[in-house]
């Protein structure tokens, strides 16, 4: 089979790898039929990685199961499914209290998509091997497109995870969400479906913030701090001096949820947050946990993932297009 390797900054390429083989009667092998760069994925293709190539690149797509082991209970070859970014066994006290991203049957930081905890491939190959059927994939609803559920894999279900349960908490909080990518864009609408009472969305891409629009947000191309004016801000840029800025906007109590992937160092504002009584959480998302959630309220009718998609394109043109700077492009099989 052939896996989507990343060789050097914006170069990716086919390479050829042993088809994954089942190992147990607990497997499955899958195929993905619709897959999709991470936001992260953007940094390491423009070279701000912290892991050298090469590696298999991808950790988000629908896939559709070709093999699966004697004890596999809750997919069967045919089935589309999600196939979550990390590694886990479902079993382990971590797991079953739904820490999957820190699950002990692997090593630490096991996933798809980047040689951490182990090499388990990516999910821009033509193959992949499911280690825990049952624990991992999760069906897609038939009444879902697998386009615009591509990214339910981390972006998607993540973008869930920073939103709703603080809405669910704090009913009609102010949310402000500063982003470079599709999470960004996610938040904007989960947020204005679930009630946010207000949504500014603050990017310096235009074609980014008429998205935002287009889901009720506010927009700016930069805003200064604004005190107290937030109940719950998202950062998703990677950028130090983003998540200042959002820090600094919180109100008593505010909440501030960063999905960025922070490469370079930097300070935050410590004494403002002391004084306003915030709490951070910077988090590798638990994605297994919260994929249902999210595929629930993907089938509601109140949200529009598929407006982030930005591209449909072939998967014969992932080591050509790839590279290119696209929001959310899905590369799909023409037999899928």
């Amino acid at each position: 089979m052939r896996e989507l390797t990343y060789v050097a900054r914006h170069t990716v390429e086919w390479r050829e790898a042993p088809d994954p083989r089942l190992q147990s009667g607990q497997e499955a092998i899958v195929t993905p039929v619709a897959a999709t760069s991470c936001d992260v994925d953007s940094a390491i293709l423009a070279g701000h990685g912290f892991i050298d190539p090469p590696f298999a690149l991808g950790h988000e797509c629908v896939a559709r199961v070709v093999d699966a082991g004697d004890a596999v209970t809750t997919v069967a070859p045919g089935d589309l499914v999600v196939v979550p970014w990390s590694i886990n066994c479902g079993a382990c006290d971590n797991c079953r209290t739904g820490l999957t991203a820190h699950c002990t049957a692997v090593p630490h930081m096991a996933m798809y998509g980047a040689p951490i905890g182990g090499n388990w491939g990516g999910l821009f190959s033509d193959l992949v091997r499911v280690p825990w059927a049952d624990a991992m994939l999760v069906p897609l609803p038939a009444d879902l497109d697998p386009v615009a559920m591509a990214s339910a894999s981390d972006n998607w279900s993540l973008s869930w995870r920073l939103v709703a349960p603080h809405l669910k908490a704090r009913p009609g909080a102010r949310v402000l969400v500063v982003a470079r990518g599709s999470i960004g864009l996610y938040v904007c609408d989960i947020a204005r479906a679930l009630g946010a009472s207000d949504v500014l969305y603050v990017d310096p891409d235009p074609e980014h913030r008429r998205i935002a629009e287009g889901y009720g947000a506010r927009t700016a191309e930069t805003v200064e701090p604004v005190r107290h004016g937030f109940d719950l801000a998202v950062e998703a840029t990677g950028r130090v001096d983003q998540l200042a800025l959002a820090l600094k906007c919180l109100a008593p109590e505010g909440i501030c949820e960063s999905a960025g992937n922070h490469f370079r160092p930097g300070e935050l504002p410590l004494l403002d947050m002391y004084l306003t009584g915030v709490t951070l959480r910077v988090a590798r998302d638990n994605v297994r946990a919260h994929i249902p959630d999210a595929l629930d309220l993907a089938r509601s009718g109140k949200v529009a993932p598929e407006r982030v998609v930005s591209h449909v394109l072939d998967w014969e043109q992932l080591p050509g297009l790839l590279p290119e700077k696209h929001l959310k492009p899905v590369f799909v099989r023409a037999d899928s």
